[in-house]
Order: C-alpha cells, then sequence, then structure tokens
C-alpha cells in the first residue's frame, strides 16, 4: 500500500477502483476520517460508491498506518489540508470530491476554503466549524486519558459515539480496539487543534457543492452547529439522521454513502 512523506509522518493511504475499465478518468472521493480511528472506518460506505467512484481512504496523520508521529511538530489545518493535497497529487488528482468526519470534516472544510479551484464537491459529517461549539471534550479527555489510560477512554467513547445495539457485536469489537489501539498523544493533539480552530468568517466562501450530514445525538457537536453552516454555506444540503450518535459515519454507513451517492449524482451528474 502507498504512503506519502510528509513533515512530521509518513501518510498511509490505499486505493479502490473497481469502476469499468472502459470508464476513462473516474471521479475521485477522498476520505478524510477524524480522532482516534483510521482508514476502515469508511468501509460500510465503499460497497454503495466503488462502482461509479474510485475511492482514496487515508489515515489521518498519528493515526494507523500514518502513525508515529513526530509530536514536536505544531498541529495545524494547514498542515492537514496539505496532506489532503500531497495524497492527490501522489495519485495525480488535479481535481476530487473531499469527504471528511468530525475533525476530518473540519479539516476538509479547511481545504475547500483554502484551495476551491480543487473541490468537485464537499461533504462533512458530525463536524464543527468553530472549537467553541464542541462540547465534552475540553478537560474531559486529558483527565481521563491521563488517569485511566486510552484504553478506558475508548469504552467511554463508545458511549458517546454509539446508541445501545448501533453496531453489531463484532463491529463494536473492532472499533472498541481500533480507538483503544490509537496514540493518546494523536487523540489529545488533533481534539486540541479542533478546539481552538474557528473557521466561522470563511465558511461562507466555500463554493463547492456542499454536502452536511449529521446525527441527532452527538454529545460533541449539537445539530445547531449542522444548521449553521447549512445556513452560511451557499447551497449546501443538509441530513439530519434519527437516533444517531457521534459514530454516525460507522453506526449508518451505508445510509451516508448512500445520501453521498444522490447528492453526487444530483449535484454533480452521473459518474459514468
Amino acid at each position: 500500500m502507498p504512503f506519502v512523506d510528509r513533515p512530521g509522518c509518513r501518510l498511509g493511504y490505499h486505493v479502490i477502483d473497481t469502476t469499468p475499465p472502459w470508464v476513462a478518468n473516474p471521479p475521485t472521493i477522498i476520505f478524510h476520517h477524524g480522532v482516534s480511528t483510521t482508514a476502515a472506518l469508511w468501509s460500510d460506505w465503499v460497497p454503495l460508491l466503488c462502482d461509479a467512484y474510485r475511492l482514496v481512504l487515508f489515515d489521518t496523520r498519528g493515526f494507523g498506518r500514518s502513525a508515529p508521529l513526530d509530536e514536536a511538530l505544531p498541529w495545524t489545518f494547514e498542515l492537514m489540508v496539505e496532506d489532503i493535497l500531497a495524497i492527490a497529487e501522489a495519485e495525480g488528482l488535479e481535481r476530487f470530491h473531499l469527504v471528511g468526519e468530525s475533525a476530518g470534516g473540519t479539516a476538509a472544510m479547511a481545504a475547500a476554503i483554502a484551495h476551491p479551484g480543487r473541490l468537485l464537491s464537499l461533504t462533512v459529517s458530525n463536524a464543527a466549524h468553530r472549537g467553541s461549539a464542541v462540547r465534552n471534550v475540553r478537560g474531559v479527555w486529558n483527565e481521563r486519558i491521563a488517569t485511566a489510560g486510552q484504553a478506558d477512554w475508548a469504552d467511554r467513547m463508545m458511549e458517546w459515539r454509539f446508541f445501545p445495539g448501533a453496531l453489531t457485536e463484532a463491529k463494536d469489537r473492532w472499533f472498541r480496539q481500533e480507538q483503544a489501539n490509537c496514540s493518546a498523544a494523536a487523540t489529545l493533539g488533533l481534539a486540541e487543534l479542533l478546539l481552538r480552530s474557528d473557521l466561522s468568517e470563511a465558511i461562507g466562501g466555500i463554493t463547492a457543492p456542499t454536502l452536511i450530514l449529521h446525527p441527532d445525538s452527538s454529545p460533541f457537536i449539537p445539530v445547531g452547529i449542522a444548521a449553521e453552516l447549512h445556513a452560511a454555506i451557499p447551497g449546501a444540503e443538509l441530513r439530519v439522521f434519527p437516533h444517531a450518535r457521534h459514530g454516525l459515519p460507522l453506526s449508518h454507513g451505508r445510509e451516508c454513502a448512500a445520501a453521498l451517492r444522490g447528492f453526487l449524482e444530483r449535484r454533480c451528474g452521473p459518474a459514468a
């Protein structure tokens, strides 16, 4: 699987391309996950998209195959935007669709603001454009990880991400371990970056067709933030998923992918 060398880390990613061989240059979707998971988060999205789109899934710096991380390098969204572009350039992509969730969604918004000509569309899931609106993170995560460790924090996060019964037993077990295995330093570093972010003044300038996916019950980012985004980004579309918490891209992966597929076909035309 390919890697891209970047300041402070080596980004690991993989490409899924099962589009028909007679389709020249199929449109590509890049996926950017958030805190304490890996590119495998998007697994349920793949079957609903891979026949018409080339999919590029990467591990955010500090997580999965993009760890270890140089902890001395400051976390910035400028750096994370350049990570996205570095992967796009490694794959020869002049323009691409971009999907981001949680902190990855904030990074995706930052990319849409800084490089409007590169995005065919923007999709953000359970994401905030200003860190001051994010609840139950500041102080809470640091204290829990410092006192009880990453694995204990991961157990608590399962309650914050999912309603009981939202995942199968196997998926629950896998994701719980996925979080527990992640770097505490990267978890807290990315969270602190999100908390100090504020894209409020710039989101109105996003020109890419934008889809906002949001759970109705995230303990971190209230629905009102998604409504703010919807109102601020010209032509944006918003879908709120009932009985869903912050782990929306995993608990409702197929439903999210179907919403994205319909949005792309409606706003950007058929892929093939």
